[in-house]
């Protein structure tokens, strides 16, 4: 039985833990798309801090420069414990060059956020988004009664969001008295997505 277009555009599976590094600056050769998991994207500032560029979720795609045949200028790792399809661009499908369309429409306009936000923002509004962004990823589970739990430290947090774990601690304090979040050891509880948007300016 020949394959299915699906099945000739997958060149390879990748599985990786958290905290593993699938890519680096360079060459582009390969688009990614996220089977399981979280991958975030990120690169390095003149003070070789690590800023988060985007999150990729299940389904998404990452690695697009290669379309244009431009070199890579990020990392990627996994977040969480994760499969990654390397995927052929030419083999997709009409309805899978349709969904990396949207896919890749929606992962431009979430960098766009971001920057806007680092460039931008103050800090806490940063802070807040960050974890409105997580609180339905790989890194999230949900109460009984439907609250997010992000399974995040406040070293994470902070360099995801271009700051340090002292200043971020702070600010998760300020949210936590809003009434935004409950604050855990390596959790963060979603107790108000209002508070959070507002603060965020979402």
């Amino acid at each position: 039985m020949s394959a299915t277009v699906q099945e000739r555009a997958l060149v390879d599976q990748l599985n990786v833990a958290a905290g593993e590094a699938l890519l680096f600056p360079g060459k582009a050769d390969h688009l990614y798309r996220v089977k399981a998991g979280l991958i975030r994207l990120f690169t390095v500032d003149d003070d070789g801090a690590g800023v988060t560029l985007r999150y990729v979720k299940q389904g998404g795609y990452f690695g697009e420069e290669v379309l244009a045949h431009k070199a890579r200028r990020y990392f990627a790792e996994a977040v969480t414990p994760s499969t990654v399809e390397v995927v052929e661009p030419d083999s997709l499908d009409t309805e899978e060059q349709r969904q990396l369309t949207e896919r890749l429409a929606l992962a431009l306009d979430s960098m766009g956020r971001s920057l806007h936000r680092l460039a931008g923002k103050p800090l806490r509004a940063r802070v807040a988004a960050e974890i409105l962004e997580l609180s339905d990823s790989d890194l999230a589970r949900h109460t009984s009664e439907g609250a997010a739990v992000i399974h995040i430290t406040h070293d994470d947090l902070a360099t995801a969001v271009g700051s340090v774990r002292e200043t971020v601690t702070k600010v998760i304090g300020e949210l936590v008295r809003l009434g935004g979040i409950r604050a855990g050891y390596g959790k963060i509880t979603v107790r108000d997505p209002r508070v959070l948007r507002d603060v965020a300016g979402e």
